[in-house]
């Protein structure tokens, strides 16, 4: 009974890093070592929020021939429990089940040759303090479906539609959701709704006001799954952050489009062929190459501070607010070039 843990789940700024990260990365060479085309675009994805509960991470696993109860970070038992989940599954064996081959069936899995994980929360009484939900009898919310196969390859199914209230087995998405798209080549512009979302949940919980009980709520996780991938991420309010979670800040979107306006207007297509050519030597038979990136974008900058300073201060902009900007643009040029 191998564990199989949940993954954690990150914050905004480290979903974004992956995102890029995936989006760029187009496999190996011959030497085995990592290729990446940073001139792609970056997508814009659509992620749906639901709830955070603040309890345990639970699950149960199931394959042909074992069924075991887990936390996030080993197997339990009636024995040596978490929180009393193992016993709350054990009472219900038959109920989770039930579920277990219905996820089978649904998905064609081979359970001979796969293992069902069948993730949630544990809540209620006696597991956490200080949240709404902590005043529930205790219960388990599925959050996640994932599948591995005999070769360790894992993806992720659907996991709406599962679930028995009777035996205070809830789905999370059957409660509120917060819905954003996120546009990763400017991924900070989402973050008003991100907090506004946030602050929301924190301000009542969406899933305990269904039991009848009011008070705050921990969070949002919001989720991107496809093609069995998953980009997860969570967002706090300020009464539940700490040293690990860091609550987004609120930024000026207006003037966030304003600077990626005034960026784009003075790093024109041919400043850019002009130092380009100048820092890689190129109508001397110099190549491109990437250990000049930095003397190439610090080159266009000087070029903007000297040249184009009537049009900074005219829009009240300085020169180390548009840099962030610039020196994409800067960037996509040089690959774009290096291509060629």
């Amino acid at each position: 009974m191998k564990h199989i843990a949940y993954p954690s789940i990150n914050q905004f700024r480290n979903t974004v890093y992956d995102v890029n990260h995936a989006t760029s990365y187009m496999g190996k060479d011959e030497n085995d070592q990592p290729i990446f085309d940073y001139t792609l675009v970056k997508p814009t994805l659509g992620y749906t929020g639901t709830c955070k509960l603040h309890g345990t991470n639970a699950s149960v696993c199931y394959n042909y021939n074992e069924f075991w109860c887990q936390s996030r970070s080993q197997n339990i038992t009636v024995q040596k429990d978490n929180a009393g989940f193992a016993f709350f599954v054990e009472a219900r064996k038959d109920v989770f089940l039930n579920i277990l081959n219905e996820i089978k069936d649904k998905n064609n899995i081979d359970i001979t040759r796969s293992t069902i994980s069948l993730y949630g929360e544990f809540a209620g009484k006696g597991i956490q303090k200080g949240v709404a939900i902590a005043e529930i009898e205790k219960s388990f919310f599925i959050i996640g479906i994932k599948i591995v196969d005999e070769n360790d390859e894992r993806y992720w199914v659907d996991c709406e539609g599962y679930r028995n209230p009777d035996n205070r087995i809830y789905n999370i998405n059957d409660y509120k959701k917060y819905h954003i798209d996120v546009d990763f080549n400017a991924p900070e512009l989402s973050q008003n709704k991100i907090i506004e979302y946030t602050l929301e949940v924190e301000e009542q919980c969406p899933v305990a006001s269904e039991f009848g009980i009011t008070g705050i709520g921990e969070g949002i996780v919001f989720t991107h799954r496809s093609e069995g991938r998953s980009y997860t991420f969570k967002s706090k309010g300020i009464k539940h952050q700490n040293s690990k979670v860091k609550t987004l800040k609120v930024v000026n979107t207006d003037k966030i489009n304003k600077l990626m306006e005034i960026a784009d207007k003075v790093t024109p297509p041919w400043r850019l062929e002009q130092f380009l050519n100048e820092v890689c030597d190129l109508n001397n038979g110099g190549m491109i190459t990437r250990d000049k990136i930095p003397v190439f974008m610090k080159a266009v900058i000087a070029d903007i501070v000297k040249e184009e300073m009537d049009v900074l201060k005219e829009a009240d902009i300085e020169i180390k607010e548009i840099g962030k900007y610039v020196s994409e643009i800067a960037k996509k040029y040089f690959f774009e070039q290096e291509k060629l």
